[in-house]
């Protein structure tokens, strides 16, 4: 199993180059480049992880079917809400996935962190479920900000408040994350 270890410079290059190059495109430009840029350094990531990892995760590869679909639609229709769009329907299926995942008994999250935590099935669930529910509320917070905030807000919120977000998220799931340890030692 060691051999699908991710190199973890190669997930931050696939994680934040898409995302810088979108940001420093818009700033330096407008959103249908920054869509563009946004296009080509998610293809960019994927090569990269497959030629040094030898294999491309799925939900990066999910991610960039939707980039590549919704920023298409984005250039062909020049019209912004298709990328706008773009963070609900990821978001989205993400929790659709998690919360299928669970109906069937087996939270997902597991087999994507279970190397960094771990913990008993009990807290599996109730981080999947955990995470399932934050993915479907970010996804509603998008909606509500491309649908009421100009887009100079909007991409602050996409690049800034997302990440911002996530990251409080993910403190305040250290407690349960804790309780359900597995002691190594023993």
């Amino acid at each position: 199993m060691a051999e699908n270890k991710e190199d973890p410079r190669v997930k931050a290059f696939s994680d934040y180059v898409p995302l810088a190059a979108f940001f420093l495109a818009y700033v330096g430009w407008d959103l249908f480049v920054a869509t563009a840029a946004l296009m080509v350094a998610t293809a960019v990531a994927l090569a990269v992880s497959l030629a040094v990892n030898r294999r491309v995760p799925v939900l990066p590869v999910i991610t960039a079917v939707v980039v590549g679909v919704f920023g298409a639609l984005t250039l062909a229709l020049n019209d912004e809400m298709f990328i706008k769009m773009k963070p609900t329907i990821v978001q989205g299926l993400i929790a659709a996935v998690l919360f299928g995942g669970l109906l069937f008994g087996r939270p997902l999250l597991r087999p994507v962190l279970g190397s960094a935590w771990s913990m008993n099935d009990a807290g599996w669930r109730k981080l999947t479920r955990n995470f399932a529910a934050f993915f479907l509320a970010m996804a509603a917070v998008n909606e509500i900000v491309w649908r009421t905030q100009s887009t100079d807000v909007w991409i602050s919120f996409k690049v800034f408040g997302i990440l911002a977000i996530t990251f409080v998220f993910i403190l305040t799931q250290l407690p349960l994350i804790s309780r359900h340890r597995l002691d190594e030692t023993g």
